[in-house]
C-alpha cells in the first residue's frame, strides 16, 4: 500500500501518511506526493477543506527520514527543497487545512502542525503526544520553515525555547499557548476531525477562501523572505567550517540583505 494516501469524503480532501513502521517519517518521494495531493485538493471544485492525518497511535510524524539523506548532499538538497515546497504550499493554499494529531510530532511533523490552519489533538499525556524540534541537537540545520513557522505560531520567545532546548511540549503547555483548535478523546479523533472539517465545508466558500487568502497575502512577502533566509543560512551552515570572523561577517551581511 502507498505510503501517502489520498481520498475525498464529501467536501473534505484527506491526506494520510501511512508509514507507521517508520514512525511516519517522510522521505523525498512522500514529500512529492503530499505536495501533489495538496494541489489536487486545492483545485478540486468539490473540496472545501483538507485534513492531514497519519496511521498508528505513537507518531503523527517523526519528521524527515534522515537515513535517506545521511552522507548524500544531493538528497539533503532534495529533501530541503521539497520540504519547503510542502510547507510553503500549506501556507498559500486557499482552502483551510486541519491537522489531526494522535501522537508525537517531531521536526517536519511539527511543521505540518504549525503550518496548518487548525489542529485537532487527541487528549493524551505528554509521554504519548508532544511537539519536539530536535534539529540543532541532531546536526540538522532548521530550515524548510523550522524557524519561521514556530515563530509565526508561537512568537519568538517560545520558538527559541523549543529550538534551543530539544524539549517535548505536551498538550497542557500547548493549551496555555491557545494553540489547539480542539482536543478530543483519542477514540473520537477521526470522527470529530471529519465532522469539524465538514462543518467548515458548509461555509460560503467566497468568504472562507478569501478570508484565509487575505491573511496569507498580508504576510506573503515576509514568509517568502524568511524561507529564503533559512535556505541561505542552511547552505552556509553545511559549507566548510568557517572562522568566528567569517561567521560574524556573514551574519552582518544577512542583517543588511534582509532588513
Amino acid at each position: 500500500m502507498s505510503e501517502i494516501l489520498y481520498e475525498t469524503k464529501g467536501r473534505v480532501g484527506i491526506i494520510t501518511i501511512n508509514r507507521p513502521e517508520k514512525a511516519n517519517a517522510v522521505n523525498i518521494g512522500m514529500l512529492q506526493k503530499i505536495h501533489a495531493h495538496l494541489l489536487e485538493a486545492d483545485e478540486n471544485e468539490r473540496v472545501r477543506c483538507i485534513v492531514i492525518r497519519s496511521v498508528g497511535d505513537r507518531f503523527f510524524s517523526a519528521g524527515y527520514d534522515l537515513k535517506e539523506v545521511a552522507g548524500n548532499p544531493e538528497n539533503v538538497k532534495l529533501i530541503t527543497d521539497w520540504g519547503r515546497k510542502v510547507n510553503q504550499t500549506l501556507l498559500f493554499l486557499k482552502k483551510p487545512v486541519i491537522t489531526q494529531i494522535q501522537g508525537a510530532a517531531i521536526g517536519f511533523g511539527v511543521l505540518l502542525t504549525v503550518a496548518s490552519d487548525l489542529t485537532v489533538f487527541a487528549d493524551r499525556p505528554q509521554e504519548e503526544l508532544y511537539l519536539q524540534l530536535p534539529e540543532l541537537f541532531i546536526s540538522a540545520f532548521p530550515q524548510t520553515g523550522a524557524t519561521l513557522m514556530p515563530l509565526m505560531a508561537f512568537g519568538i520567545k517560545y520558538a527559541k525555547n523549543l529550538l534551543f532546548t530539544n524539549r517535548k511540549a505536551g498538550l497542557e503547555e500547548l493549551k496555555n499557548m491557545n494553540f489547539p483548535t480542539k482536543i478530543v478523546p483519542l477514540e473520537d479523533l477521526e470522527s470529530e476531525t471529519l465532522a469539524y472539517a465538514k462543518q467548515l465545508g458548509k461555509l460560503q466558500m467566497e468568504f472562507l477562501f478569501t478570508a484565509k487568502s487575505m491573511m496569507t497575502i498580508m504576510n506573503k512577502a515576509y514568509i517568502t523572505s524568511c524561507l529564503d533566509l533559512e535556505d541561505e543560512c542552511g547552505a552556509y551552515a553545511y559549507s566548510p567550517k568557517k572562522s568566528m570572523k567569517e561567521l560574524h561577517e556573514f551574519i552582518q551581511h544577512l542583517y543588511d540583505k534582509y532588513p
